[in-house]
């Protein structure tokens, strides 16, 4: 009776003394500190904290028993911090950013999220993958990773097992890409700056992005940096989106129909930092350390996410999640480099 609740959405429905969190959250942060510690190792270094932190809350999970004095403080940091993180993440992106990849570049960065979205969503529906696991994967393929997922399921309000299956999804498939892109771009001889917007507009997480463009030059890995950061841009109106298009539900007590205010408020923040950051109004240093740090808040969010994470739940959702995320990544690696080779 006194689990905390499974969603981002669930409201916490009494604050919690700090003491009571503390564990929870010490475990959380001590995760994500060895995550981050482990991107240090040369074998390892290719993947993000993020993805580390949610493996290692993930065998914690599943190899030993979390006594219930930690649940308040996991229960936090899924939820309290990382609603932080998603709106700190507007520190990272200013709209002179984004137009800097061009005009060109954005109708593609748009054309290959949308696009990508609508076909994953439409043959995760053929394939018979639930809805909400379906949008998970969508999202993180169409727009950035772990982030877009955590984000997404705050509207779409799925089990912490499809999260944690759609993050190990579009891990696999982005860690693919990056090491199979820089050999593809010789075979079908796209140039530097054709390479790092490729890079930036379908691989899926940015550490990944960010690998994978550099080894074809400066050029090519500033514009695939870019790319990936304008692709951002479009979290926020995707989860609002999805926030309006959510089914109605029908109210018995009244005998109407009702639909909840669609539009997350940490949402909003991201969008409002975004353009207090555009306008150049925060010093630089202070806010390189600050997105830092907001990258540890992440880390200790997604080692909460591990840490409610139970395998034998995500094995129950089957293969079917697999090909989709399969499916999605095909499609979003050919429609982007077949736009790009045509338009830029």
């Amino acid at each position: 009776m006194n689990n905390p609740p499974q969603n981002l959405n669930e409201p916490i429905t009494k604050r919690l003394p700090f003491y009571s969190i503390l564990p929870g959250l010490l475990l959380t942060i001590g995760l994500a500190i060895l995550a981050n510690s482990l991107t240090k190792i040369p074998s390892l270094s290719l993947f993000s904290s993020l993805i580390i932190a949610i493996l290692l809350g993930i065998i914690v999970k599943n190899t030993m028993v979390v006594p219930k004095v930690f649940q308040p403080g996991i229960a936090f940091s899924l939820k309290r911090i990382l609603r932080l993180s998603i709106i700190l993440l507007g520190l990272r992106l200013s709209l002179s950013q984004i137009l800097a990849v061009g005009s060109t570049g954005l109708v593609i960065v748009f054309v290959t999220l949308v696009s990508t979205f609508v076909f994953t969503c439409w043959f995760g529906k053929q394939i018979g993958v639930n809805q909400k696991l379906t949008k998970l994967i969508a999202a993180g393929t169409s727009i950035c990773g772990a982030s877009a997922i955590v984000a997404t399921n705050g509207v779409v309000e799925s089990k912490d097992e499809d999260v944690a299956y759609a993050v190990a999804i579009v891990t696999i498939f982005g860690t693919i890409s990056m090491l199979l892109y820089p050999l593809l771009a010789v075979l079908f001889q796209v140039t530097s700056q054709q390479f790092g917007i490729w890079c930036g507009v379908s691989i899926h997480e940015t550490a990944q992005v960010i690998a994978a463009a550099f080894q074809r030059g400066e050029v090519s890995g500033e514009f695939g940096t870019i790319a990936k950061l304008s692709r951002v841009i479009f979290l926020a109106p995707v989860v609002l989106t999805l926030g309006f298009l959510a089914p109605e539900s029908s109210n018995s007590a009244q005998g109407i129909k009702s639909k909840k205010l669609p539009i997350p408020w940490f949402v909003l923040g991201f969008i409002v930092l975004m353009l207090l950051n555009s306008a150049n109004i925060f010093p630089e240093t202070p806010k390189k350390s600050v997105t830092e740090f907001n990258h540890f808040l992440l880390a200790s969010s997604m080692a909460g996410m591990g840490l409610k994470t139970s395998i034998i739940e995500i094995k129950q959702s089957g293969i079917k999640p697999l090909y989709l995320g399969a499916a999605s990544w095909l499609f979003i690696s050919v429609i982007s480099l077949v736009l790009i080779k045509s338009f830029y």
